[in-house]
């Protein structure tokens, strides 16, 4: 497949910007390029959204792919519904799939995106042809759980204050100068809107946390034990200095996925795609452009 990214001047947030209407809201999204669809899914912190998560490789993969940012209910740009944000999000990807007429995607999913793409890799692998994560799943082996950069973040949202902000961004990232006054401001102001507080409450307050951990050590399989059962070729991508999802998180997904890969990133913490972008992009594109992985596109 020939290279030919789309210059980012032409990708602005409102040129790519679409609407979908599905019989839980309007889902909003963004679209750039033709080809094999590629479905890019974002985290889950406060004030996140796909456009700020991939808009920077937007032009590069609309050059190869018909590319697809989807903004996931519950974080103040999709229509809101009922449903638990990061629970219901993998029905929100299918509505979406089946609402663009789409049978077999290939998914990158940062975070919350990952495990979401990786849910429907178990569920639904009829769906996903490759699958690409972000840090996000698996399970801490040696780190402790919660991790320093979850506890950070439930400060946040629980004592939504400035400098509580502060110190959770600063733990997302291994390059402390990518927390800009510029990001500070954008992300206090839409991290700290009623809705999308609410939905960073529902998952990472102190007790939805307690919840969740309660959860996973409770009875059933746990969906880390059942990565095995994943089908579709699979690309993991890990910042060596993660402090969200440690990097001893991917010992298990590595080792269990039978096609998985893992590429560990150096200087990069849990927002790989924007602090090694060249090397994350060059990665990711090698694995989706593959002569195997381009025979088989729908």
């Amino acid at each position: 497949m020939t290279e030919t990214p789309v210059a980012p001047e032409l990708l602005t947030h409102e040129s790519t910007l679409r609407e979908l209407t599905t019989d839980k809201g309007v889902l909003r999204y963004h679209e750039a390029g033709q080809g094999p669809p590629l479905v890019l899914l974002h985290g889950s912190g406060p004030g996140v959204s796909g456009w700020r998560n991939f808009s920077g490789s937007l032009g590069l993969f609309a050059g190869h792919f018909r590319t697809l940012i989807l903004e996931f209910p519950g974080f103040g740009i999709s229509d809101p519904t009922d449903e638990h944000a990061m629970l219901g999000a993998p029905a929100t990807v299918l509505r979406f799939l089946d609402g663009l007429g789409l049978d077999r995607v290939d998914l990158i999913g940062n975070s919350m995106g990952g495990q979401v793409a990786t849910k429907l890799a178990l569920t639904r692998p009829e769906r996903v042809r490759r699958l690409v994560t972000i840090g996000g799943i698996g399970r801490n082996l040696y780190a402790p759980m919660p991790s320093e950069g979850l506890r950070l973040l439930t400060d946040f949202v629980d004592d939504p204050t400035r400098p509580n902000l502060v110190r959770w961004l600063r733990g997302m990232v291994f390059d402390q100068s990518l927390i800009t006054e510029e990001l500070i401001e954008d992300r206090l102001s839409t991290g700290t809107e009623a809705q999308t507080l609410a939905t960073a409450r529902s998952m990472f307050g102190s007790e939805a946390l307690k919840f969740l951990i309660a959860a996973a050590q409770a009875g059933g399989v746990p969906e880390w034990a059942q990565l095995g059962n994943i089908t579709a070729p699979t690309l993991l991508t890990w910042g060596r200095d993660d402090r969200v999802t440690p990097l001893d998180s991917s010992i298990i997904p590595m080792r269990a996925i039978p096609n998985g890969e893992l590429h560990v990133f150096p200087n990069s913490g849990h927002w790989v795609m924007i602090e090694a972008k060249e090397a994350w992009e060059s990665v990711v594109l090698a694995f989706l452009t593959r002569p195997d992985a381009c025979s088989d596109a729908s």
